[in-house]
C-alpha cells in the first residue's frame, strides 16, 4: 500500500483512456464519487478493468474516453465534422471549423461531444450569429443576461459560446443527476421545469428532439 505522504503521480492506461491520478491525501471513497459520472459515460470502465482499494486518491485528469473513440483532438474532430456534414447537411467549412471546438470543450467539461453537437443542431442549426426573441445568442443559444458573468467574453464567438453552453449542460447534469433532465433544464430552466407543468412538458419534448439529433449523428459516423 502506498504511503499517504507520497507525491507519486499514477498513470493508468486502458484502451483509448489515460487517467492521471495525483495523490493529495483525499480518501478513495471521495475519488470513487468523482469517478462515477465518467464511468457512466465510458463503457470501458467496469468492475473487472478498473478497481481501487484503500489507496488515497485525489484530483485527476481525464482524456480520450469519447463516443468518437480515442486519438488526438484533431482526429476526433475530423470524424465529428464528417458526421455533422452528413447528418445535418452542414457546410464543410462550418463543420470543420466548429468540430474541434466541440471536441475540446466537451472533453474539458466531461460531456459527450455528440450531445453538444446535437444541441447546436437543435438550437441554431450551426448558425453562429443566430439570435432568438428571448435574447439567446450564438451556436448554443446562450442568454447573456443569465450567463454573461459566468461566461465572460463575446458569446457570439463560436469558441466562447460552445465553452459556455457545454459548461451549462455539465452544470445542469450535475444538479439534476440525469442527462434528459439536464437537457430539459437547458431549454426551460430548472425553475420552469420543476414548477410549471407546461414548461416541464416542453422541456421533455426538447430533450427528445436533441436525442433524435444525436442518434442521427451517431448513425452517420
Amino acid at each position: 500500500m502506498l504511503s499517504s505522504a507520497a507525491s507519486l503521480t499514477l498513470v493508468y492506461r486502458l484502451p483509448n483512456i489515460k487517467i492521471r491520478l495525483f495523490r493529495h491525501g483525499i480518501h478513495s471513497l471521495f475519488f470513487s464519487h468523482l469517478l462515477n459520472p465518467i464511468k457512466s459515460k465510458c463503457s470501458l470502465f467496469n468492475s473487472h478493468s478498473f478497481k481501487f482499494s484503500s489507496i488515497l486518491l485525489g484530483t485527476f485528469l481525464f482524456a480520450g474516453c469519447s463516443s468518437l473513440g480515442g486519438g488526438s483532438v484533431e482526429k476526433r474532430a475530423a470524424k465529428l465534422s464528417k458526421g455533422i456534414q452528413t447528418a445535418y447537411s452542414t457546410p464543410s467549412s462550418t463543420a470543420n471549423r466548429v468540430s474541434p471546438l466541440i471536441v475540446q470543450h466537451a472533453q474539458n467539461q466531461g460531456v459527450d461531444p455528440l450531445l453538444v453537437a446535437a444541441v447546436i443542431r437543435q438550437e441554431s442549426t450551426y448558425r453562429s450569429q443566430a439570435t432568438s426573441p428571448a435574447g439567446a445568442v450564438g451556436l448554443m443559444q446562450v442568454i447573456p443576461r443569465y450567463w454573461q458573468q459566468t461566461c465572460p467574453g463575446d458569446l457570439y464567438n463560436e469558441s466562447s459560446n460552445i465553452q459556455c453552453g457545454t459548461y451549462i449542460l455539465s452544470k445542469y447534469n450535475q444538479s439534476s443527476g440525469d442527462w434528459k433532465k439536464a437537457l430539459a433544464y437547458y431549454n426551460v430552466g430548472p425553475s420552469g421545469y420543476e414548477n410549471n407543468r407546461k414548461m416541464r412538458k416542453q422541456g421533455k419534448r426538447y430533450a427528445k428532439q436533441v436525442k433524435q439529433h444525436k442518434k442521427m449523428l451517431k448513425d452517420s459516423l
